[in-house]
């Protein structure tokens, strides 16, 4: 069995730190916030062990891969032009490009422009969502929000969740970890009833001190985490969010166009992002023409591969044996 290793590649002007194991044909797995390419890394084995390639990167702003200075260079755009630019860095012609969180969203996205880079495409929690579907208005416009609280994504474009997550980076991923974990979690999502799916008071994310641990992560991987973050601090990370207007102004020549790579969605069902999206999970059909039928994993939560991993693993696997 092929060993995990570790390089720094150069992709669409920047340096990207790669993670992979396994040979043949290849899988390429992004990460979401807050989180690494370690996220896969139950993944990475058993992809491998099946035959495949597979490569987790830290997406640019993440860990041990660049991180831009510049705040507008966190757009869509920019990271899917990281991925077609880290295939052409490989010398292969084609991949299978999954994604969990905003990687999800990347991954969608980058399967619907480029199906000649992207053979098909895996979204983990997030669903598919076509551009302006219903609307014609940027999207932080129609994120909820009253005078008790706002959409986590508005949340996370602000400097107070810049300042707050830094104060305390160890608190702030052994809380996030836990709060979003399908244990802790209702089928609602993070959130009193009167706040809803998503909702982050606006006094700021109240973390607890300390929480224990959820059952799918030890302590040495939370270490892993805490090294991370300590080499890219969270800018990076909330940027992706101070762009989600600019990334869908970008977007604007994908109107109207579907997926037409063969697609896997896989989500549990205590994760609050898919309870954020839940109408546009049934719709995924009509815009993703050759997508299964979606997996729903029972008393998932937020950290699908990592909770539900010989699951996800399995569900990947048999996915891609079938292309």
């Amino acid at each position: 069995m092929p060993e995990v290793t570790h390089h720094v590649v150069d992709a669409n002007g920047i340096r990207v730190h790669v993670v992979e194991q396994g040979s043949g044909p290849l899988v390429i797995l992004l990460h979401g916030f807050p989180e690494c390419w370690y996220s896969w890394r139950h993944q990475l084995t058993m992809l491998a062990q099946a035959g495949f390639r597979a490569i987790a990167p830290d997406l640019r702003g993440y860990g041990r891969s660049d991180c831009p200075p510049d705040g507008g260079k966190y757009t869509i755009l920019d990271y899917i032009g990281d991925m077609v630019g880290l295939i052409d860095t490989l010398g292969v012609e084609q991949a299978v490009i999954a994604g969990h969180d905003f990687g999800a969203t990347i991954a969608w996205q980058a399967a619907l422009m480029r199906p000649d880079k992207f053979r098909a495409v895996i979204g983990l929690s997030a669903p598919f969502r076509p551009r302006g579907f219903g609307t014609s208005v940027l999207p932080t416009t129609l994120m909820p929000q009253n005078d008790k609280a706002v959409y986590y994504q508005l949340y996370l474009a602000t400097p107070q969740a810049e300042i707050g997550m830094e104060q305390n980076r160890r608190q702030t991923l052994r809380s996030l970890f836990y709060q979003m974990s399908g244990e802790v979690l209702q089928a609602a999502g993070p959130a009193s009833a009167d706040l809803g799916p998503g909702m982050i008071p606006r006094s700021g994310a109240a973390l607890p001190e300390n929480p224990p641990l959820p059952n799918w992560i030890t302590s040495a991987e939370l270490e892993v985490y805490i090294e991370e973050f300590t080499c890219s601090g969270f800018r990076g990370p909330l940027n992706w969010y101070r762009n989600i207007d600019r990334s869908w102004e970008l977007l604007g020549m994908t109107q109207g166009a579907k997926v037409t790579v063969p697609a896997l969605y896989v989500a549990g069902d205590r994760d609050f992002v898919a309870a954020a999206n839940r109408e546009f999970i049934p719709l995924q059909a009509k815009f993703v023409p050759k997508l299964r039928r979606p997996l729903i994993l029972p008393g998932c939560g937020h950290w699908t591969q990592q909770e539900r991993a010989t699951d996800v693993s399995a569900a990947m696997i048999d996915f891609l044996q079938q292309l």
